[in-house]
């Protein structure tokens, strides 16, 4: 089967890329896994005029707008593998087919590699948390805890004491100077050396965290700046340029989406190093704009 845009992500960037395609009548074809990375989540914040959804309800609102246009088809399944034949993308599915498309969009986002501290994962999106813009209003001005594995703790410290009394662990890895050390003291932040060695609390509640020292420190909410990786091998495959994000390798792209492959373009987490529904909404608009000017202006010059 052919299409104008073939998008790999049906989640917020993927989404709003294939609604700008249908609304212009092109033929998109949505690949969709079914995971995407806010999945663990309760309910998404900061978005206009969808506050406190969960996300998987808006991925549900999205895709029924989407069935308005009949030019928008939907595949579930993962995509594996992609190639280029005379100008056109063959992109592989897991479940043995393989479709065609004039143009591409990544926006199958990234996956978080957890630090591996018994009870993160299973409060991971509900006591365990990545971003305060979308989840720290929630934490209702409760003691935070800011995990110090990576140099990007130290910043996130330093932010996240506006949602409430702030802890920063050390963790045996972050180092601090004196001068952090004092803008630390400044916002009230107060520097834990002795690890974290568990997380405590009901189900996915946090309610404290137990030291390497047996001592337990009560907190409504830990910050954690997990490591990722982008979601399948399709940009390394085709040659995309990957630039180093705070966290792990981003799809690198210019201002209309653009990847450093012609007919290549990416949206979402998968190429921004900051994470949030609405950007990810934004950036795939971007690129399906850029991607219809591209079929019309490309054939156009080739006249």
């Amino acid at each position: 089967m052919r299409f104008d845009v073939i998008i790999v992500g049906g989640s917020f960037a993927g989404q709003a890329a294939a609604l700008q395609l249908g609304r212009a009548r092109r033929r998109v074809l949505v690949l969709d896994a079914g995971r995407p990375r806010n999945r663990f989540a309760r309910s998404s914040h900061g978005f206009l005029g969808q506050d406190g959804v969960p996300p998987a309800d808006m991925i549900f609102t999205f895709s029924d707008q989407l069935d308005r246009y009949g030019t928008v088809e939907r595949s579930h399944g993962e995509a594996i593998g992609v190639s280029t034949t005379d100008g056109w993308f063959q992109v592989a599915q897991d479940d043995g087919t393989s479709v065609s498309g004039r143009r591409l969009i990544l926006a199958s986002g990234i996956r978080d590699r957890l630090p591996p501290i018994p009870g993160v994962e299973e409060r991971w999106g509900v006591g365990v948390l990545h971003c305060p813009y979308c989840h720290g209003y929630e934490l209702g001005q409760k003691p935070i805890g800011v995990l110090g594995d990576s140099e990007l703790a130290f910043h996130q410290a330093m932010l996240v004491a506006d949602w409430g009394p702030t802890t920063l662990f050390l963790q045996n890895t972050l180092k601090l100077d004196e001068d952090q050390e004092g803008i630390l003291a400044e916002r009230d932040v107060t520097v834990e050396c002795a690890p974290v060695m568990e997380l405590l609390g009901h189900g996915q509640t946090l309610e404290a965290v137990r030291l390497a020292d047996d001592r337990t420190v009560q907190l409504a909410g830990l910050f954690v700046a997990p490591k990722t990786e982008i979601t399948g091998n399709l940009a390394v495959s085709l040659g995309c340029v990957l630039d180093d994000g705070p966290t792990g390798h981003l799809i690198a792209v210019d201002g209309h989406q653009q990847t450093s492959v012609p007919g290549v373009f990416a949206a979402g987490d998968v190429a921004s190093a900051m994470s949030n529904a609405t950007l990810s909404a934004a950036s795939g608009v971007r690129a399906a704009a850029a991607a219809h000017r591209s079929l019309i202006f490309t054939a156009a010059e080739a006249v």
